[in-house]
């Protein structure tokens, strides 16, 4: 099983000839294709590419809530992809925070009992959780609205709540799919200029994103197309 200390690995996430085929009646469509790439720890690298290219499949296999069709992930040094669905649910919740471009926001929960929920099924006691959840929200900038519920909040604040979410239980990988996707310019350069901070506080980001403005904040562009990766683009 994956621990803390293995993510010192040269390597904390790789994938190494990757598919994942679907069957569509008769045929076979192959949403990622054997795909092989490797993530050093501390990186920002941003998965571009068109509709169908396969780059929201890739972030899911990454994040543990899909597994490969053949090849082979290895996570922190341990191979992961044939792991059964309770161990997948125990790296995701240890090692994985993800943010979304549709926030995932639980609407009857206030921001501070969404932020809790992580540490919730990690079984952190009630006082220390809610310690810990209003430090989280000061971080993003959201310590004058932990009883706010998600319909009471514009859809920047909503996102960064989403944010504080996938810091809670310091999980040493960020995936974020299109997290600017329903904001504003100004607000998206926000929640960019967040990520960015918490990549130099030694994250792991890796973000799925269609905007080459919003790529841009990423040090290493991965475009893919028809299921492949076409190109890798790296920046100093």
């Amino acid at each position: 099983m994956v621990s803390q200390d293995e993510f010192s690995v040269k390597s904390v996430i790789e994938l190494q000839d990757v598919a994942k085929t679907y069957h569509m009646g008769s045929q076979d469509v192959y949403a990622v294709n054997g795909v092989s790439i490797a993530f050093e720890p501390g990186t920002f690298s941003a998965v571009m590419g068109p509709s169908g290219s396969g780059k929201s499949t890739m972030l899911n296999l990454l994040g543990c809530l899909d597994r490969p069709t053949s090849g082979r992930y290895i996570l922190a040094g341990d191979d992961v992809s044939t792991l059964g669905d309770d161990a997948l649910s125990d790296i995701r919740l240890k090692y994985v925070g993800f943010v979304f471009q549709s926030f995932n926001l639980i609407p009857q929960l206030t921001v501070h009992e969404n932020i809790e929920l992580p540490l919730f099924y990690l079984g952190w006691e009630p006082e220390r959780s809610a310690r810990h959840a209003a430090d989280i929200a000061a971080q993003v900038g959201l310590a004058e609205r932990l009883q706010h519920r998600p319909a009471e909040l514009s859809g920047g604040q909503q996102q960064r709540v989403a944010v504080a979410r996938a810091l809670a239980n310091d999980p040493k990988i960020i995936l974020a799919d299109e997290p600017t996707g329903n904001l504003d310019t100004a607000t998206g350069k926000q929640i960019m200029a967040l990520l960015s901070e918490l990549n130099e506080r030694g994250k792991t980001i890796v973000m799925v994103t269609h905007e080459a403005n919003v790529a841009s904040y990423a040090k290493r562009r991965i475009h893919m197309l028809d299921g492949r990766i076409e190109r890798i683009e790296e920046t100093n």
